[in-house]
């Protein structure tokens, strides 16, 4: 722990929080959409939400609505939410399942892969040179990182195996892709979404903060293996029965291939600019950001477990115990995270300094303003 302690003070000496721009500028937010979250790749989901063919969801990126489907042969899909015929929103459920995409309007019809399949009274006869060939739905950039879905609305992305090499193999034994979602909280959160980051990136708030989780995991204990870029985090031991939930008793399966001491801990990582992954043995929970305004942001969070849990006869599943004790640890964050918006509102506020704790969220920052500027 020296050499950790050591190596954070290095990352934090001189860092302070942003400037009040950075939080409440209406100008800022509208650059954050087009520069981070319209040209990046940004989490969507989990391909266990669409398990079947036909099973779709909606959702907003960067003010455009998207279709993710899966199709008939099995393949991953994202569409522009937009009939090619004069523009009509195509599906108004947030989730949902079909065998085609069928515009409400007037009818026109796509099939699962996006291809114009059913036009009313638009044949070559009536409409002289009219192919349907050329109006397929407007495809977006889409792509699969460990079972979570990514898209991209930039004509060109980066690949994401490309963006994504740095993860390469790290969590393959967690068995992400394989897991299944069992519970999805909304909280509408009145805080800049930076802000939700950079609470999530650090423990130094834990004490006061979180009591309960504080029992389960001291809150001077993290050691990160993740210390610069788009891709943050590492872990924190369980020191204090077995898992994170409301009895500190395991509520699950292991979800992947734990080896070792990873059995009592629980690892942290921010993936740039809208996904927080947590790893528990147990289970695994996972945060999509997704800011409304320079003082609001939506954030759902996912809680999954090990597909066969479920089906296990063991008393010990219980993944409420797991939910519950992550609910009322979310609200905490929340909560202050709305105090922090708050004050920072304030002509009083200046930029403060990190602490050694806070080697995260200075790094954080670094990343953003690398990409902003």
């Amino acid at each position: 722990m020296t050499a950790f302690r050591k190596t954070a003070e290095s990352f934090t000496a001189g860092a302070k929080t942003l400037p009040q721009r950075y939080f409440v500028s209406p100008e800022i937010f509208e650059k954050e959409q087009n520069v981070l979250f319209s040209a990046r790749w940004v989490l969507v989901g989990h391909q266990s939400q669409i398990a079947k063919a036909g099973d779709y969801f909606v959702q907003e990126v960067a003010g455009e609505s998207l279709i993710v489907v899966r199709d008939k042969g099995g393949e991953v899909r994202g569409f522009y939410n937009v009939c090619r015929h004069r523009g009509t929103r195509l599906c108004e459920d947030q989730v949902g399942h079909s065998s085609k995409i069928q515009c409400p309007y007037h009818a026109w019809t796509y099939g699962l892969d996006g291809k114009l399949i059913g036009v009313p009274n638009m044949d070559e006869e009536s409409v002289p040179g009219f192919d349907k060939a050329e109006y397929s739905l407007h495809g977006v950039g889409l792509a699969l990182w460990e079972g979570f879905i990514f898209v991209n609305l930039a004509k060109k992305p980066t690949p994401l195996e490309e963006v994504f090499a740095p993860l390469a193999g790290k969590f393959s034994h967690w068995n992400l892709p394989k897991l299944r979602a069992v519970k999805r909280i909304e909280y509408d959160v009145r805080a800049n979404w930076k802000l939700i980051f950079e609470n999530y990136s650090e423990c130094y708030h834990c004490p006061g903060v979180h009591p309960t989780l504080s029992k389960l995991t001291p809150y001077d204990s993290a050691e990160n293996d993740l210390c610069e870029g788009p891709f943050l985090g590492g872990f924190m031991p369980i020191t204090r029965g077995k898992s994170l939930t409301m009895t500190g008793n395991t509520c699950a399966l292991p979800v992947g291939d734990i080896k070792g001491e990873d059995h009592a801990r629980v690892f942290y990582y921010s993936i740039f600019p809208n996904m927080l992954l947590s790893m528990h043995p147990d289970y695994v929970m996972v945060h999509q950001i997704w800011p409304q305004s320079p003082e609001r942001t939506l954030i759902l969070c996912d809680w999954f477990f090990h597909p066969e849990a479920a089906g296990v006869t063991d008393p010990g599943y219980n993944p409420n115990d797991a939910i519950e004790f992550w609910d009322m640890t979310n609200k905490q964050d929340w909560h202050v995270c709305e105090l922090s918006q708050q004050g920072i509102a304030s002509r009083a506020y200046q930029p403060g300094p990190y602490s050694p704790r806070e080697s995260i969220p200075a790094a954080w920052d670094r990343e953003y303003l690398r990409h902003i500027r």
